[in-house]
């Protein structure tokens, strides 16, 4: 199982809906085991550097770097939980 990174902001609507879908998608059976490291790109620019270049808006989830979602103004919980959805499995695979 692969380890997700997500990068995020303070404050932001998008990056609450992709956590609330993580913290529930985390009580379901197959991914119960999948480890989400969030990265704070304002307090924790060092560790967000290196994603930088491959995002513009937050959250967006990579995977051993390469980036499987990127949230866009105006998403909404539906999509951004099946975003995540969608890269957890991705996860999963070994």
């Amino acid at each position: 199982m692969k380890k997700v990174i997500m990068i995020k902001i303070p404050g932001c609507p998008y990056c609450a809906k992709a956590r609330k879908a993580i913290g529930l998608l985390q009580e379901e059976e197959p991914y119960k085991d999948i480890k989400v490291e969030e990265i704070d790109e304002t307090t924790q620019p060092d560790l967000a550097a290196p994603y930088g270049k491959d995002y513009y808006y937050v959250p967006s989830l990579f995977i051993e770097g390469k980036k499987y979602f990127e949230a866009k103004p105006g998403m909404d919980y539906d999509t951004i939980e099946k975003a995540v959805r969608d890269v957890f499995e991705e996860a999963r695979k070994a």
